[in-house]
Formats: structure tokens, C-alpha cells, sequence
């Protein structure tokens, strides 16, 4: 055997499965073989349904999927009350029946949409569980009540054995997968504020900014999870809350002093001493993360003691640049306390003398858009109707099978955008598997005699699709793969092989997937840009009311909002042409604006009262800016009298005795100008007071 041969067939060339997903799969395969068990020696009407059950309510995360399972199990309970409660009693007006059914779904899809935690599970499964369990019987409602009792069975036997065995087997936490993230954040930070540092700042914008944003809105949502935990004293609460909240700063901090320093090299060359604190920030974030932060420290000092050594009164140059070196300590100090944490988040953390606050802790703010849920609400309901028209007009007799499996799939993709790339992907993964499914139904099956015998046949297949399932880039095809396998062989309490049946349930599931194709091009085919400038234009809105003082605002809160619409603004960018508006807005930028319009409020009380009325006019001059940009649905330049306007209250504040260059009223004044004028010559420096 020539060296190669060996290589090819060492010991270790053999083992090149991953452990995780391999315990994932097994811990699945045992979990479906005992439901099966159950469900045979229960005589339960449908073991198949049970057996899809399994592999559907499975997670790679234990921490993640324990919640999903126990909403998944409300939400079935919630849509079996449903369908006992609407199709007896509607049977004989079957328009109504439709309607109620279909307003009833997208009412679930709607709250699904809108809530984006794993509670959301409970409206899905709640949708969809009516549509599986009502559609088929709507000709025969006689048998309902029996029939939905014996499928909630079915999907609590499959619920139960699946969290048990993975709960058991296949412990893995979330905590990790947050350290990890977080590590992962805070080195494609430390790298872009790098570059940013010693490049020009615009050249760095969309390659890694939004990158940075998507990587804070993925952890929040994961950290979600996180109350589920198996070792939840890993990492408390209170340590991944105060994660969130540094990370959620880091980026904007770290684009704020990018820009200052820009526009500072713009003017003239840095001075030396500027120039080497800016080159030892840069060192310092090359160095890998670490427990001492005392050199983090010592250049934060420096920063802010650089900050102050201004001439008085300042000249525009003094003010960008104590703008620049107190927006660098922040980002500092945010990055520091970051890294802290996420290390620490391996140590046990002991918090009994924090119980009293625990009630104030509230977990990262999520955006929320009624508008997107609404939509997503009714395309599903008017899809519903429409597969039910096409049933009942064509009397087609597998048409019940189709309509539940098209609003099976519909549910299930309601929160995408647009959904039909992953649908035409389920149908290419559901064709591959017929053949599979007929050789097994064909020439496997029948010769199997025995329970222990169907469980060592179905192995191989179950095994391999569930390790598809585990891996993140593969496991949108494997629902596919288990529904058409598992619905093909149609497991029931003896064995039937029937060509006509296997044809008309393959018919029922490819009519399914190609109806949802349709209806999804039909209303979703241009969701993603629509759904990413109602972002943009949500977070105009929200600025232009922070802006108005009579208004209230919560200045974390709305941090942390901002940059979760970032985060998801960025997962669009790819689809929007490049002279779209949403390419032309800039989401960091308003983001930094938002901040500023904070800091200015949040400082009136600080400002003399001969300069509150310079500020109130900077701040009514932003709310009409963003009022009208919102309201235009356009990215309108900015008026120069704003300009004017912050011109004055900057000189204003210049000239006082009363407010140094390190004021945050007179940061958040440069702020705005470099924000919304980068191109502007500087400003004279003297009052017209």
C-alpha cells in the first residue's frame, strides 16, 4: 500500500466526525427511539407524527432548547383548545371556518414576529398546530376532539423524550457559546479600531462596522437563553446584562474617535504627543485580551489628561481634539470592562447579597416593529385563505394534507423576509430524500420484522440526516429530509406499503412547499428592503423624539435598541443595490447623533441658563431635521442653519468660564457638527452673545 493508501486510511483520518454534533445526533436518534416505543406500545393513531415531533423540537444547546420546548408544548396545548373550539362548532359554514382559522393564525404569526424571544415559540407552534390538526378533518369535524387529543399526545411523548435524553446526554451550555461570542466581538473590534486608528476612518465603514453590530444583536439574542441554563452560576445574569451594555458602546465610542481623528489628520499633521498616545492605543489593542488591564488604564488617563491640557479659550482644533481623546478613554474603559467580564464568565459568580436589586434587572432591549409583524401576520393569513380556496374550488381530495403542510411551512418561515430562497432550498433537500424514502418503504421496510429490527434499519438514516441537523450552515435542510422521510414511511400501528398512498402524500408535500413558493413571491418577494429602510426611518423617528424636550427618554434603553436595528439593518445590506438609501444612510452615524442629542439633555441641568437657549435650538433644529427625514422616508441633507445653529452654541460654550472643552454638552455639539457636516470649513470660534 503506497503512502498515500496509508494516510488515506490512518486511525485518525477515519475519526473526522465532530464530537458535539455526534453526541447531538445519537442523543436525538435515542430520544426518537423511545417515542417510538412509547407510541407503539401506547397504540398512539400516528407515530410518525411523534417521531417528526422529535427531531423538530431538537437544539444543538441544551440552554436553548429547553425553552422552546416547554413554549412549543403551550403553544400545541393553546392550538389544540383552538381547533376543538372553532371547527365543531363552524362545520357548517365552512367560509367562516377559514376565515376564523386563518385570522386566528396570523394573529399568532403576528405576536411570533413581534416578540423575537424564545416565547415566540409558543404563538408559532400555536399557529401551526391548529392549521396540522384542523385541516385534515374539516371534511369529518365528528372525530376532532378525539383526534386532537390523541396528536397532543403524540407531541408531549415526543417533547418529553426528547428533552430528557438531551437534557441527560447532551448538557451543553449556553454560557460558552456567549464567552465565545463576546471574545470573538471584542477581537473584530480591538482589529477594526485598529485600522481605523491608522487609516482613513470612511475607507473601514461597511467592511467591519456592521459586522460589529450584527455580532451584538446575535448575542443578545442568545444570551437570552441564558435563564435556562443548565450551570446557571457560570455566568450570572448581572455579568452578561453588563457585557451587553459595553459592547453596545464600544462601537459607537470607537467610531466616534475614528472620525475626530480624521478630521483632525484632514486639517493638519497630528502633533507628536497626540500622534504617540494614538500608536500605543493602537499597540495596546494588539496585544491579546488579559486579566491585568493596567496598561488600559494608564492610556485612559492619558487620554483625558490630554483632553484637558487646551488653550482657553479653545479653538476648534482644541475642541476636536478633546473630543477625539475623551471618546478614545471611553471606548478604553468599555473595552477593558468588557474583556473582564467575558473572562470571568468561566468563574463562578456568587450574588445573594444582590437580590434585593434583581428586580431591576432587565434583560438588552429588542426592537420591536408592529408594522413588520403585522405584515407577516397577514401574508400568512391571506395565504391560508388562499390554499383553502384552491382546495375547496378544485375538490381535490389530498388537498386537506396539502393546505396543512403549506401552512406548516408558511408558519415556520413567517419571520423571514423573504423567505423564498430557504423554501426553494427545503424543496431541492425534500426531492433529494424521496428516493431514500421509497427504498426504505419499498425494499427495507417490508422485510423488517419487529421493533428492535425498524429501530437498527432506521439508524443510519436518522443518524446522518441529525448530524446535518447540527451542523448551523446544513441544518435548514434537515427539516425537509426528516418531514419527507418520516411522513413517506407514514409509521402507524402495522406496516402498509401502498404506491398510490406514497404518491399522493409526496404529491400533498411538494403541492405544500410549491404553493408557499408562490404566495412568498407573491407578498414577501420585496420584503427586505422595505423592512431594512423602515428600520433606518424607526430610528429617524425615535432621534427626532428624543430631540423634543418635552418628551422622555431612557438613554440605555434606547443605546441598546439603536444598535440591535443596526444589527439587523446589517444582515439586509447584502440584498439593497449600492446606490440604495439604505447604503447611502448612515446607521453608525445616527447612532453617534442619537448619543449626542443624550448627552445634551442629559447635561442641561450643568450648562449656565444664559446658554440653555443656544442648545434648545440645537436640539429643535435636530428634531425638524429627523421629523422631516422620517417623514420623506429620504436621507435629506442637513439645513445650514443647523449648522448656524451649533456654530453658536458652540462658540457660546467656548467662550464661558463655566463649561471647560471636556463639557459633555460642548463633546456632544462637536459631535453633531463632525456627524452632519464632516465637509464644513471650521467654525469661528468667539460668541455672538
Amino acid at each position: 500500500m503506497s503512502a498515500t493508501a496509508r494516510a488515506a486510511f490512518s486511525p485518525r483520518s477515519l475519526f473526522l466526525f465532530d464530537p458535539q454534533k455526534l453526541l447531538f445526533t445519537v442523543s436525538s436518534f435515542i430520544a426518537a427511539a423511545i417515542t417510538l416505543g412509547i407510541a407503539f406500545e401506547a397504540s398512539l393513531p400516528r407515530p410518525w407524527w411523534a417521531l417528526l415531533t422529535v427531531y423538530v423540537t431538537a437544539q444543538p444547546m441544551a440552554g436553548a432548547f429547553r425553552p422552546k420546548i416547554l413554549y412549543r408544548l403551550g403553544g400545541i396545548l393553546t392550538g389544540a383548545t383552538v381547533s376543538i373550539v372553532l371547527v365543531p362548532n363552524l362545520q357548517h359554514a365552512p367560509e367562516l371556518l377559514v376565515l376564523c382559522m386563518a385570522a386566528w393564525t396570523g394573529f399568532c404569526i403576528y405576536l411570533a414576529v413581534l416578540d423575537r424571544t424564545p416565547r415566540a415559540f409558543l404563538f408559532q407552534m400555536a399557529a401551526f398546530s391548529t392549521s396540522v390538526i384542523s385541516f385534515p378533518y374539516l371534511d369529518d369535524p365528528a372525530d376532532v376532539f378525539t383526534t386532537t387529543i390523541s396528536r397532543v399526545e403524540e407531541m408531549t411523548v415526543a417533547i418529553v423524550s426528547v428533552s430528557m435524553v438531551h437534557g441527560l446526554l447532551q448538557p451543553w451550555s449556553v454560557t460558552p457559546v456567549i464567552r465565545n461570542r463576546a471574545r470573538a466581538f471584542l477581537a473584530d473590534a480591538a482589529r477594526w479600531t485598529r485600522d481605523a486608528l491608522g487609516q482613513r476612518h470612511t475607507q473601514l465603514e461597511y467592511e467591519h462596522r456592521r459586522k460589529l453590530a450584527t455580532d451584538i444583536a446575535e448575542l443578545g439574542m442568545i444570551a437570552i437563553h441564558l435563564p435556562f441554563d443548565q450551570r446557571p452560576a457560570s455566568a450570572g445574569r448581572r455579568i452578561v446584562l453588563g457585557l451587553q451594555k459595553q459592547l453596545s458602546t464600544i462601537l459607537p465610542l470607537a467610531s466616534a474617535g475614528a472620525n475626530r481623528l480624521d478630521m483632525l489628520s484632514a486639517m493638519a499633521p497630528l502633533d507628536s504627543a497626540l500622534n504617540t498616545l494614538i500608536d500605543d492605543i493602537r499597540t495596546w489593542l494588539a496585544e491579546p485580551a488579559h486579566d491585568d488591564h493596567a496598561a488600559g488604564r494608564a492610556l485612559a488617563i492619558r487620554c483625558r489628561d490630554m483632553a484637558n491640557q487646551r488653550n482657553t479659550p479653545p479653538t476648534w482644533r482644541d475642541l476636536l481634539t478633546a473630543s477625539l481623546c475623551t471618546r478614545v478613554a471611553e471606548f478604553v474603559d468599555a473595552y477593558a470592562e468588557a474583556c473582564r467580564l467575558a473572562h470571568h464568565m468561566d468563574k463562578p459568580v456568587a450574588e445573594p447579597e444582590k437580590k434585593k436589586s434583581k428586580t431591576r434587572e432587565k434583560r438588552f432591549p429588542l426592537a420591536r416593529d408592529h408594522g413588520l409583524a403585522m405584515l407577516a401576520g397577514l401574508a400568512t393569513a391571506t395565504a391560508i385563505v388562499l390554499y383553502c380556496a384552491v382546495w375547496i374550488l378544485l375538490a381535490w381530495p389530498a388537498g386537506s394534507a396539502t393546505a396543512a403542510f403549506a401552512a406548516l411551512i408558511t408558519c415556520s418561515f413567517a419571520a423571514q423576509d423573504d423567505p423564498a430562497p430557504v423554501l426553494g432550498r427545503y424543496l431541492g433537500a425534500t426531492l433529494l430524500t424521496f428516493p431514500l424514502a421509497a427504498f426504505y418503504l419499498f425494499a427495507v421496510l417490508p422485510r423488517v420484522d419487529g421493533y428492535l429490527m425498524l429501530i437498527v434499519t432506521l439508524a443510519p438514516a436518522l443518524l446522518a440526516i441529525g448530524y446535518v441537523q447540527a451542523s448551523p450552515s446544513l441544518s435548514a435542510r434537515a427539516l425537509p429530509m426528516f418531514s419527507c422521510l418520516i411522513v413517506a414511511l407514514g409509521f402507524l400501528d402495522r406496516f402498509v406499503a401502498d404506491f398510490a398512498t406514497f404518491i399522493n402524500v409526496g404529491l400533498a408535500q411538494m403541492g405544500g412547499i410549491v404553493a408557499t413558493i408562490v404566495v412568498a413571491k407573491m407578498f414577501r418577494s420585496v420584503n427586505v428592503r422595505w423592512t431594512a429602510k423602515r428600520m433606518v426611518r424607526l430610528n429617524w423617528i425615535e432621534i427626532g423624539q428624543m430631540a423634543t424636550l418635552a418628551r422622555p427618554f431612557r438613554a440605555a434603553h434606547w443605546t441598546g435598541m439603536a444598535v440591535d436595528r443596526l444589527g439587523q439593518i446589517a444582515a439586509r445590506m447584502a440584498v439593497a443595490e449600492g446606490d440604495d438609501m439604505l447604503h447611502a444612510a448612515d446607521g453608525l452615524a445616527d447612532l453617534r447623533i442619537g448619543r449626542n442629542v443624550i448627552a445634551i439633555r442629559s447635561s442641561l441641568s450643568t450648562v449656565p441658563a444664559s446658554l440653555l437657549a443656544s442648545l434648545d435650538d440645537v436640539l429643535d433644529g435636530i428634531a425638524l431635521l429627523f421629523q422631516r427625514r422620517a417623514r420623506k422616508g429620504a436621507l435629506l441633507p442637513p439645513p445650514f442653519e443647523l449648522l448656524d445653529r451649533i456654530d453658536l452654541a458652540i462658540a457660546a460654550m467656548s467662550a464661558s468660564d463655566s463649561t471647560p472643552p471636556t463639557h459633555p454638552a460642548l463633546l456632544a455639539l462637536v459631535g453633531m457638527r463632525c456627524n452632519l457636516f464632516p465637509a464644513a470649513p471650521p467654525p469661528r470660534m468667539h460668541s455672538h452673545a
